[in-house]
């Protein structure tokens, strides 16, 4: 009898931040958009909404904490 692998876990925490795009990137949030926000220019906010592809450096972390590949 073979011991099954165990199950590679999702980190809640990665899957609540970052989703995989139909092309398989990974989009996540900009940096530095959720407080002290009253110094930072309107301009500055509003591009902070955009979501943003995450950087081909972090990539392989980020698919290691949404369950591998």
């Amino acid at each position: 009898m073979t011991v099954p692998m165990p199950k590679v876990k999702t980190h809640s925490g990665a899957k609540k931040r970052f989703k995989r795009t139909a092309s398989g990137k990974l989009r996540g949030r900009k940096a530095y958009s959720s407080h002290i926000l009253e110094k930072k220019s309107q301009k500055r906010k509003r591009n902070m909404r955009q979501p943003v592809m995450v950087n081909k450096v972090d990539e392989p972390r980020v698919n290691r904490l949404l369950g591998g590949k």
